[in-house]
């Protein structure tokens, strides 16, 4: 099976290239059923090609699997649903395949590509995307060794190393510029759009510093209402939005909108009732939820998942020894990926010549059988049947070694004997050996 992956993420593009690229968890089923299917064409169903989509905020990440590796036409679907050029796409991505799918995925699962390095929040991530891919029916043997793997090996990394320690989440990277802004965060009120994970957690981090209000705005009220139990927060209607923006200090959302909630021009509504007091705002969506243009005005202070990258990434030169380590982890879990993936090389593979192995034995013994049979019907002594049958059997299988020990010259004939002395004369080799090896 040739494995290989199309991504883009926040080290190859910037913010709204990617939010082209996001699919909402709703999208990936459909999605991932659309993709098959282009990859399959006429001379190959699509049942038979593996993939799955792992999109983020920071990351749009595409994982296939196949007899064949098709990347320029994973390239080519990608543009097109983002209406983009494929060149562009190129500029602002990443092509891997085998090994580097998984050093890639491993890399991902443990923290180690994130914006913040060492966050745990990408690997329950990444099995939402396995569980999806599994429930549309795209994930075959193959992904799912790798994912598996993936998380195995992100397991590793977070016990055996300190890829967690001193790091700073999104959630407390906004709480600490909110505080630049504002000398005393219990005098603020704030404004959460959505109710999603991301909001959950940054809610958290600010509802520890006892804010003087906070409200929930989520399109679905039940949702909102239970988030906001939580904290004892208010709850807002989505569309009530715009008459109420001006109420708030903090403004931060994070939704599954494909177009801007937050327009210029309710924004430029609220400075002007605040009488120009500031308003701190954090985008966390992608693709956005306030509009580009809002950033430029004065008293906004707005700050995107990527303007929040310098604050994240203090405090890395103090992991540099657990990236170290956990690097050490990847590179063997990625010879072990490789290696079960060769074994399951119908070419040339490990599997492969075990079932070929088997296959001649079979015949071998089909054979003896029958003719051992025909002796028995002409009223043969069992004896000399069950002798004949034996000496038949052996005599097939070590024909073969038998003549290659006498071909070549004495190098040859050499490699040869050691080779047939490791197979049938293992020390403590006994008839109870282990027959269901081959």
């Amino acid at each position: 099976m040739a494995v290989w992956a199309l991504g883009i993420n926040h080290h190859t593009a910037p913010l709204d290239m990617r939010g082209r690229f996001a699919f909402a968890l709703d999208q990936i089923a459909p999605t991932l059923q659309g993709l098959r299917s282009s990859l399959g064409g006429a001379n190959r169903p699509h049942d038979a090609i593996e993939t799955a989509i792992l999109s983020t905020c920071n990351r749009t990440e595409i994982y296939c699997a196949a007899d064949t590796a098709a990347m320029d036409h994973t390239v080519n679907w990608l543009a097109h649903s983002g209406g983009v050029h494929p060149e562009l796409l190129r500029q602002h991505s990443y092509l891997l395949q085998d090994g580097s799918v998984a050093r890639h995925a491993f890399r991902v699962a443990s923290g180690l590509d994130s914006m913040v390095l060492g966050e745990a929040q990408i690997l329950g991530q990444m099995k939402n995307a396995v569980r999806a891919a599994e429930t549309a029916g795209a994930l075959g043997t193959t992904l799912n060794q790798l994912f598996q793997r993936s998380f195995a090996v992100a397991k590793e990394v977070r016990s055996s190393t300190e890829i967690g320690a001193h790091s700073i989440s999104m959630a407390a990277a906004a709480v600490r510029l909110a505080g630049q802004l504002f000398e005393d965060l219990s005098k603020i009120r704030i404004l959460f759009v959505g109710a999603g994970e991301m909001i959950e957690l940054v809610s958290t981090h600010f509802a520890a510093r006892s804010p003087k209000q906070i409200t929930i705005a989520n399109r679905t009220m039940e949702r909102g209402e239970k988030l906001a139990a939580q904290f004892g927060a208010d709850t807002m209607r989505l569309a009530d939005l715009p008459e109420h923006l001006h109420e708030y200090d903090a403004i931060i959302s994070c939704t599954a909108s494909t177009l801007p909630i937050i327009g210029l021009g309710a924004v430029e509504s609220a400075l002007k009732k605040r009488k120009r007091r500031p308003i701190f705002m954090v985008d966390l969506a992608v693709p956005r939820d306030i509009e580009a243009e809002v950033k430029h005005l004065n008293d906004v202070y707005l700050y995107t998942v990527d303007d929040l990258a310098t604050v994240v990434r203090t405090g890395q030169a103090h992991r540099q020894a657990a990236v170290e380590q956990a690097e050490v982890i990847i590179d063997t879990g990625v010879q072990s990926f490789m290696s079960w993936l060769d074994q399951r090389n119908p070419v040339g593979g490990t599997v492969a010549l075990i079932q070929q192995v088997n296959a001649q034995a079979d015949e071998w013994r089909a054979l003896e059988i029958a003719r051992a049979k025909k002796l028995l019907a002409k009223g043969e002594d069992i004896d000399t049947v069950l002798e004949a049958l034996s000496r038949g059997l052996t005599q097939k299988m070590l024909h073969g070694t038998m003549a290659q020990l006498h071909k070549g010259d004495a190098d040859q004939r050499a490699q040869t004997a050691d080779t047939v002395a490791r197979l049938f004369l293992r020390p403590g080799r006994n008839d109870s050996g282990s027959q269901n090896s081959l």
